[in-house]
């Protein structure tokens, strides 16, 4: 089955990567961006006899190491 997992800082973290692709397009003369927050995307296929079972082992793959808990949220989509 496959899998879209989406991380992306928590609201408050600073974001200086955002930031400098904020003034980038501001540079590029790409006019009405007000803010941008940046994040990673992974697309899995994961073996499991069931969604459950698949989003058990997504949340342990984002626990362990997809996803910097402190400072990151994740969401798991499963098709």
């Amino acid at each position: 089955m496959k899998a879209r997992i989406t991380v992306t800082l928590k609201t408050g973290v600073l974001d200086p990567q955002g930031k400098a692709i904020e003034a980038a397009l501001k540079s590029l003369g790409i006019a009405g961006i007000e803010s941008v927050r940046q994040g990673k995307v992974f697309d899995l296929e994961v073996s499991a006899p069931d969604g459950a079972a698949a989003e058990a082992t997504l949340r342990t793959a984002c626990e362990k190491l997809l996803a910097n808990t402190v400072v990151e949220t994740y969401t798991i989509e499963i098709a």
